[in-house]
């Protein structure tokens, strides 16, 4: 599959949101009303204050990720001179092809074209096995030290890193 991995522009929007809520919607991972849902749904925030990237296929957005560093807003783990990447979603029409994969290989193909830039991480839910997978396989270490729980719920968040 070609794919074209680039920044977001404002006409993506809406079709990063419907890919991202159907993403964490259709496996159970959320319920439509939980508060997180508001936090994926926000593409515009997103975009001001991270960045918001796009792959497509055909000219068709079919997943989409969120780019950030340490200190950034949407920063959860990342240390100096670390990419973090968050909100990573596949269209579940095409999940399963592969599209994953290709995502988080353009985003290390990107890491490694930043100056400076010598790591990669992402924080996983511990449901979220099939992603586990994926990071593991194309060489991401779990760092259990840095595993944490989200504020006010039963979330135990993993960490993994790569270096680049």
């Amino acid at each position: 599959m070609n794919l074209v991995f680039r920044p977001a522009r404002r006409a993506h929007y809406p079709e990063v949101r419907r890919i991202t809520r159907d993403a964490y919607l259709r496996p159970g991972h959320f319920s439509g009303g939980h508060p997180y849902m508001s936090v994926l749904e926000n593409v515009e925030h997103r975009a001001e204050h991270a960045e918001a990237w796009v792959a497509e296929a055909s000219g068709a957005v079919i997943a989409a990720v969120t780019l950030t560093f340490a200190g950034q807003p949407y920063s959860e783990i990342a240390r100096d001179n670390e990419l973090e990447f968050r909100m990573l979603a596949v269209d579940p029409a095409v999940q399963g092809n592969g599209v994953g994969r290709a995502v988080v290989r353009r985003i290390l193909d990107h890491a490694q074209s930043l100056p400076d830039i010598s790591g990669i991480s992402i924080t996983s839910a511990t449901f979220m096995e099939r992603a586990h997978g994926l990071y593991e396989s194309l060489g991401f270490q779990r760092v259990p030290a840095g595993d944490w729980y989200v504020p006010g719920e039963d979330v135990l968040l993993w960490v993994f890193r790569l270096e680049v």
